[in-house]
């Protein structure tokens, strides 16, 4: 077994680490403070090649799947988890048109997303509809106009990147809306410039802030039937695509462990106090000791789970390890930036130093895409499945 990176992962983790330092770090806090999409990180990510990071070749990308796409991660949200979301959104909106769409719509809208010519935004929740998604309302009704085509009618809420987007991966029920079965929910790629598609409020969020969060309204939407993505009545995408996307959410939490490590590191090595710096004491090298052993934890946690998606191993069966990743390395980015913010004590609460931000922006991760107690459910009926089991 050979835990090292393959050389060109290296190369991509060494130069993805210099452009984090050189133009996110600068830019990290500014960027929160005015909650302004970075566009000028957009531009370099894209210059840089960044944002075809998970798709092949063949569709523009550099073919460095969910692993490539996660060590890049890592490097970014070391400083920003902003800059960070904007990488994981070229592939949450994409995943289930790489899993389960036609060649023409692979054709039509994801080598815009490698190029930088397109943003998407994935739509799952709804108001009432978080974790329990079969709650969702939004209802797909056959066009009568259009043979194959659906006319789309609801809300989409909590969609980061919705005002940015130019298309948009939508679930919606194509039975009864009451129906809780997994055969009454279809997925649909649905462009921002067609009639009845606008975007509602936009959330004031605790952190994260610069890539925004709000709703998408669908009123009558007439969606062709070249735009239904794998089979009507197709649920199981929506969760193999969140599957495959564990590893990379696992990878922002990762990042910013480190990030608030390392910074709060610094700082006990310099500061002093009882005639000596805080490092010299032994409590403080074991709370730094822990926090390390964790992040090492999570990454060979995350960097199997990545290996594992792009193997395409993401089904029933591979659940367990892909959601330990992300509940792992989640909780952690919470652990983490608890701690920085308390080996700085009173100076770690205030505005001068990043650990607040840090702070604020490590809860997200254990909510978005599947909350740690989602996480933990899958992981616990995975054991009892036996997919999870040592003899």
């Amino acid at each position: 077994m050979d835990l090292e990176l393959p050389e060109e992962m290296r190369a991509l983790q060494a130069s993805v680490r210099r452009l984090a330092k050189d133009k996110v770090w600068p830019r990290a806090r500014e960027i929160d403070r005015s909650g302004e999409y970075p566009t000028d990180l957009f531009e370099i990510f894209r210059d840089a090649g960044l944002l075809g990071l998970c798709l092949p070749e063949s569709l523009g990308g550099s073919g460095a799947g969910v692993l490539g796409l996660a060590i890049a991660i890592e490097e970014v949200a070391k400083y920003s988890n902003t800059a960070a979301l904007m990488l994981l959104l070229t592939r949450l909106p994409t995943g289930p048109v790489l899993i389960a769409g036609s060649d023409d719509q692979k054709r039509r809208y994801l080598p815009g997303i490698a190029d930088g010519s397109l943003r998407a935004a994935f739509g799952l929740s709804e108001p009432q509809a978080g974790s329990d998604v079969m709650g969702m309302r939004t209802r797909a009704v056959p066009d009568p106009e259009v043979a194959g085509g659906w006319v789309l009618t609801g809300t989409k809420c909590w969609m980061s990147g919705v005002r940015e987007a130019d298309w948009y991966t939508v679930f919606a029920k194509t039975q009864d809306p009451s129906s809780r079965a997994h055969d009454s929910v279809t997925a649909f790629i649905v462009e921002r410039r067609w009639d009845g598609v606008s975007v509602g409020r936009t959330d004031a969020k605790m952190g994260v802030r610069g890539v925004d969060t709000g709703e998408l309204l669908l009123d009558g939407v007439r969606v062709p039937a070249e735009n239904v993505i794998g089979e009507v009545g197709g649920f199981r995408l929506a969760m193999l695509g969140l599957n495959s996307m564990r590893p990379i959410v696992a990878a922002r939490g990762i990042g910013l462990a480190e990030g608030a490590l390392m910074y709060a590191t610094d700082y006990v090595k310099q500061r002093e106090a009882f005639g000596q710096t805080i490092a010299d004491f032994q409590g403080i090298r074991w709370e730094i000791a822990k926090c390390a052993v964790d992040i090492e934890a999570a990454r060979l946690l995350t960097y199997r789970a990545a290996m594992m998606a792009d193997a395409g191993r993401f089904s029933k069966s591979d659940v367990p390890y892909l959601s330990m990743a992300k509940y792992y390395a989640t909780e952690l980015a919470v652990r983490a930036s608890g701690l920085a913010v308390q080996l700085l004590g009173a100076a770690g609460y205030m505005e001068d130093h990043p650990t607040e931000q840090w702070y604020r922006d490590a809860k997200q991760l254990t909510i978005v895409e599947g909350t740690s107690q989602v996480q933990l459910d899958l992981i616990g009926r995975g054991v009892l499945a036996g997919d999870l089991w040592w003899d």
